[in-house]
């Protein structure tokens, strides 16, 4: 197992002690790993990851393995996470989709006439809603 971050591609550095004498020797800087499981909300399933601290608090900050993996580079993802973002980007497209066609079919062109000159319609989830009051 290498020692590096599934989600970030963070892994081992190389640089040197150096000494109140100013001697050099070589040492390695390990990063922070931790065995995490991750939840994908698109998918409902579990996931092990071994990521590292910093790895693991982005993940928390852009809200959950699925937004962070969609936002992710492919060059750092590992193996198991590429083909993670993969089957995630396929089902988040095939949920909206099916929002999409579901928006149409619930508020047709008719409809959408007769709605006042302000009202929002969130293409995404199909509610309508009134817009706030401009002054």
């Amino acid at each position: 197992m290498s020692r590096a971050c599934e989600l970030t591609g963070k892994a081992v550095m190389t640089g040197n002690n150096v000494s109140h004498a100013n001697n050099k020797t070589r040492r390695r800087f390990l990063p922070n790993l931790c065995n995490v499981t991750l939840i994908s909300d698109a998918l409902g399933q579990r996931f092990r990851l071994r990521v590292s601290a910093h790895a693991l608090r982005s993940v928390e900050h852009r809200g959950g393995l699925d937004a962070f993996l969609l936002k992710a580079s492919e060059t750092e993802l590992s193996q198991r996470a590429k083909l993670l973002k993969r089957q995630i980007a396929k089902k988040v497209a095939e949920n909206d989709t099916t929002a999409a066609a579901a928006a149409q079919v619930w508020l047709s062109g008719q409809e959408w006439a007769s709605l006042p000159a302000i009202a929002v319609r969130n293409v995404r989830t199909g509610i309508v809603q009134a817009a706030p009051d401009r002054v």
